[in-house]
C-alpha cells in the first residue's frame, strides 16, 4: 500500500484529467468515422451516460479507499468534475442528436419515460457541486458547508444507478451491478457517521 501511496503521490492531476478526457476523443472519433454501429445516436448517448456514472461512482470510492490505506484524494476532484462533463454531454446527446431540441416531444418523454426524470434528478443534483469545485469555492462555503453540499453526489449516483437499471429492460447484469456498487459505497460511509462522510 506504501509503494501505491508513492506513486499516487508522483502520478501528476493533469494525467488523471488528459485519462479521464481520452474516452470523449474515442467517441468523437469513432462517430466521425462511422464505427459506432446501426444506431451511433444511441451509442453516443449510451456511452457517454456510462462514462458519466463510472467516474462518479470512482470519486465516491476515493474515500472508502483511503479509509483502506490508499489516499488518492487528490484525485477526487477530477474524476468528479468529469463525471459532471460526461453527464452533462449525456443529457445534451439526447436533447439536441436524439430528440433534435424538439421540446413539445421531449416533454411527452418526460411524460412516458420517468427514468428520463431520474436523469435530470442526477444531473441537477451535480450542477452544484461542478460550481464549487474549486479551491475559491471551498473557501468561500467553509469546509463543513462544502462536504454537506457535496453530499449530492451520493443522490446523482442513486439517480443515475436507477436510471440504468429502469433504462434497460429485462433485468440484465450490467446496470444491476452499477446499482449495487453504488449501494455498496453509500452503506459504507452510513455506517461510518456523520464525522466521516466528508
Amino acid at each position: 500500500m506504501d509503494r501505491l501511496n508513492t506513486l499516487a503521490r508522483r502520478l501528476p492531476t493533469g494525467v488523471v484529467w488528459a485519462a479521464a478526457f481520452l474516452p470523449f476523443v474515442w467517441l468523437v472519433w469513432a462517430a466521425a468515422t462511422n464505427q459506432l454501429g446501426a444506431d451511433p445516436v444511441k451509442a453516443i448517448e449510451l456511452k457517454l451516460g456510462l462514462w458519466g456514472l463510472q467516474f462518479l461512482i470512482a470519486s465516491l470510492c476515493i474515500t472508502p479507499l483511503r479509509k483502506a490505506g490508499l489516499n488518492l484524494l487528490r484525485f477526487r476532484r477530477a474524476l468528479g468534475v468529469m463525471a459532471f462533463f460526461y453527464i452533462a454531454m449525456h443529457f445534451l446527446a439526447w436533447v439536441v442528436l436524439d430528440m433534435g431540441l424538439r421540446w413539445d416531444e421531449i416533454l411527452r418523454d418526460l411524460y412516458k419515460r420517468p427514468y428520463i426524470i431520474l436523469g435530470m434528478v442526477g444531473l441537477l443534483a451535480m450542477i452544484p457541486l461542478a460550481v464549487t469545485s474549486t479551491n475559491a469555492a471551498i473557501r468561500r462555503l467553509g469546509a463543513a458547508r462544502w462536504r454537506r453540499l457535496h453530499r449530492l453526489a451520493y443522490v446523482a449516483a442513486v439517480a443515475g444507478a436507477l436510471h440504468f437499471v429502469i433504462l434497460v429492460k429485462g433485468w440484465p447484469t450490467e446496470p444491476l451491478l452499477y446499482a449495487a456498487a453504488v449501494a455498496a459505497v453509500l452503506l459504507l460511509r452510513l455506517r461510518w457517521g456523520p464525522a466521516d462522510r466528508a
